[in-house]
């Protein structure tokens, strides 16, 4: 058996005693004695009796260990061309006065904080301080429109939201703070503390209940780190699901410390001391797990970096930021590399780089197509590894994992199932499918440490939504097979979520946008693929009669309102009106089988469709439009 062999069987047979010795790497304040039990609901429950603190991890302990004068953070934004870093000291330092910041505010344990704020090291700061004094942080992405940010408001009730005067993105500096108080106003929930950070690019006028970030900073009395039970809540993290309503991830504190250091020996290989960069942004999981968490716990030095790599200032920014900071683990999406092999298809910017401390590069956030995958391995002579997982999981389900002795990598596939992770294929009757047959991806229960253990707020949609289609597995919502060798190969999702360059986005969700205007009598909107940024939304209307509107009118008009509703990143562009959607005979509509003709993927007819003849008439509006692959 390889290492990783090993590690998976061990975990499999018996998750118990492989995760106690897991659990060994952290520095607890109270060590556990249960390690899996059962909670209240009946769900697995990882180190119940345990105690620590996850700020403590990522800072206090590594000072005390000798190493507070290591780098812990590299603040990298070339949209306001500043590099700054700061020691463990220095950061714990920041983060123990901002959590006396918060304590000033009456935030205390199991009080929610809503963090809306661009990538500067104030994100993690907050982030780290909630924890430090048990307060659950609920990161909003700084992308989103007022809307998306006031239902988060209203599902987390804040005791407090943080924000700053200004984000930047290129050459555009976005205001936050009216976008901050058009939230307020859709929220029901009231928020009567904001604390605003300004920045000199765009100073906001503060009024009642407003307090500026570096005041309150100045007047500040460091607190210590509280100790908390290992279930006790560290964040919520906000995921689309196939309704409009966005789902709560719920994230511990001693589950996640566990996973978040084994996947960082096992995974990525990395070890204190290492300069780790996960290109992506602390709005997102990757941003939680792989910016600010998972580094800081192992004693690595972490960058945060501010703009879009790809175009700030240029496609060679990638690698100067790998080369000037020296890293040796790189993390980032395949959208970023699409776009720089459109801008540099060469690699002429690469040339002259000194990359020799770079060890290995991994991918995630959608699938590698094996196009960029082969570049990629031409270009860099270290390991190129594709490897998935969720925001529900918090950490990868498969990978080719360096520091369990690395196995073969496969163009196209997510790797081999991580120890913890009993993987399975099953079809609609829950029978394990053969090798090669595609079908549901899940996880046979228990899942491991680090993973969620329920829907803020609503225990009964974690169940429907992962527990009850499958019973006695977890079901990820994407479909794909595992090959001869056990290798996973991730298709895309089986549900009505699309996944825009790594963001994960609900149909419903824009169906709802797009249904408000007063044009469109209904609306359907599938994801299509597309070349750099993996999957598009692409809306299919039927128009209401009699209504004066041209072509170009309506869709720059619903395009603005996707914008304003939800933010830019949708990347909702393409619309097309038709004379009839193809439904159910009980009035369902099919989008299923709308992705498949825009994907070129042949389609039987379901038997429940009253007119089979529409699909044929979907299909000659979409070559029409030039939408998705299909031909003729």
């Amino acid at each position: 058996m390889t290492d990783c062999e090993s590690a998976f069987t061990q975990a499999l047979n018996d998750p118990a005693e492989f995760w106690e010795a897991q659990a060994g790497r952290i520095a607890w304040y109270k060590s556990p004695q249960q390690i899996l039990s059962k909670d209240s609901n009946g769900n697995d429950c990882w180190f119940v009796d345990g105690e620590l603190n996850t700020a403590y991890l990522a800072l206090d302990h590594h000072i005390e260990e000798g190493r507070g004068e290591n780098i812990a953070l590299i603040y990298d934004s070339p949209v306001t061309d500043t590099v700054r870093r700061y020691s463990f000291l220095e950061l714990r330092d920041e983060v123990a006065r901002f959590a006396g910041v918060l304590s000033s505010l009456g935030v205390g344990r199991g009080n929610r904080v809503v963090i809306y704020l661009p990538m500067i090291p104030e994100a993690a700061i907050s982030m780290l301080a909630c924890a430090r004094i048990g307060a659950i942080h609920s990161v909003v992405f700084g992308g989103f429109a007022a809307r998306e940010l006031a239902s988060r408001i209203d599902d987390a009730e804040p005791k407090v939201l943080l924000t700053a005067s200004c984000g930047i993105e290129l050459a555009n500096v976005i205001a936050y703070k009216p976008l901050v108080e058009e939230a307020l106003a859709l929220a029901s929930h009231e928020v009567d503390r904001r604390v605003i950070l300004q920045r000199p690019l765009c100073e906001a006028t503060l009024g009642k209940g407003d307090f500026d970030w570096n005041d309150l900073m100045a007047d500040a009395t460091s607190v210590d780190c509280v100790s908390l039970k290992s279930t006790d809540p560290l964040y919520i993290l906000y995921t689309s699901g196939t309704t409009g309503k966005p789902k709560g991830v719920v994230r511990d504190n001693g589950g996640h410390a566990v996973a978040m250091r084994y996947s960082m020996h096992a995974i990525y290989d990395a070890a204190p001391g290492d300069v780790f960069w996960a290109a992506s942004d602390v709005g997102w999981v990757v941003g939680h797990s792989f910016i600010v968490y998972a580094p800081l716990i192992t004693g690595c030095t972490t960058i945060l970096f501010e703009g879009k790599p790809v175009r700030t200032p240029d496609a060679g920014t990638f690698w100067r930021v790998l080369e000037e900071h020296r890293v040796n683990v790189f993390f980032t999406a395949p959208t970023a590399f699409r776009a720089i092999r459109k801008e540099d298809p060469d690699s002429e910017l690469l040339v002259g780089k000194d990359l020799s401390q770079l060890r290995a590069l991994f991918l995630a956030g959608e699938r590698t197509d094996p196009p960029t995958y082969r570049w990629l391995c031409e270009i860099l002579d270290v390991p190129v590894i594709d490897h998935w997982w969720q925001t529900e999981t918090g950490w990868p389900i498969s990978a080719n994992p360096l520091g369990l002795g690395p196995s073969e990598c496969k163009a196209g596939s997510a790797g081999l199932p991580m120890p913890g992770y009993d993987v399975q294929i099953l079809d609609e009757d829950h029978v394990r499918l053969d090798v090669g047959v595609e079908g549901d991806v899940v996880v046979r229960l228990p899942l491991p440490p680090g993973c969620l253990p329920t829907v803020w707020g609503d225990y009964q949609r974690y169940v429907d939504g992962y527990l009850t289609q499958h019973p006695g597995y977890y079901h990820t919502g994407d479909g794909g097979h595992v090959d001869e060798e056990g290798y996973l190969f991730v298709m895309g999702r089986t549900d009505d979520v699309i996944n825009v360059a790594g963001h994960r986005l609900s149909t419903g969700e824009l169906e709802e946008v797009v249904a408000a205007h007063p044009a469109v009598a209904e609306c359907a909107v599938i994801g299509i693929e597309d070349k750099e940024k993996g999957q598009i939304p692409v809306g299919i209307l039927l128009l209401k009669d009699g209504l004066n509107i041209s072509a170009d009118e309506l869709e720059r008009e619903i395009v603005m309102h996707v914008r304003k509703d939800i933010g830019a990143f949708a990347n909702l562009k393409r619309l097309m009106v038709v004379q009839r959607l193809p439904k159910t005979r009980s009035g369902k509509i099919l989008r299923k089988v709308m992705r498949n003709i825009a994907d070129g993927v042949p389609y039987d007819v379901p038997a429940t469709i009253d007119d089979p003849l529409i699909l044929d008439e979907i299909k000659h509006e979409m070559i029409n439009n030039n939408i998705g692959l299909i031909a003729e």
